[in-house]
């Protein structure tokens, strides 16, 4: 099963971007979505598929903390 992850964009390079995720930085495909330096997206598979709000960003960290401790 593959699953999201959310990510903050933190630069952009024509279709590329550097993404902050968990504290590692990421190159992510952004040709599907048209995001701005600060945005948080979903990435899946490389590549940001959706952008999304920092509170929605906030809950998946909050899921996956939770996930983790089991």
């Amino acid at each position: 099963m593959c699953i999201a992850t959310s990510g903050k964009i933190c630069k952009i390079n024509k279709n590329m971007a550097k993404v902050d995720v968990f504290g590692n930085m990421l190159n992510v495909d952004i040709k599907l979505v048209k995001p701005q330096i600060g945005d948080y997206v979903l990435i899946h598979a490389g590549y940001a598929i959706e952008v999304i709000n920092e509170k929605q960003a906030d809950e998946m960290n909050e899921i996956y903390r939770l996930i983790s401790q089991f």
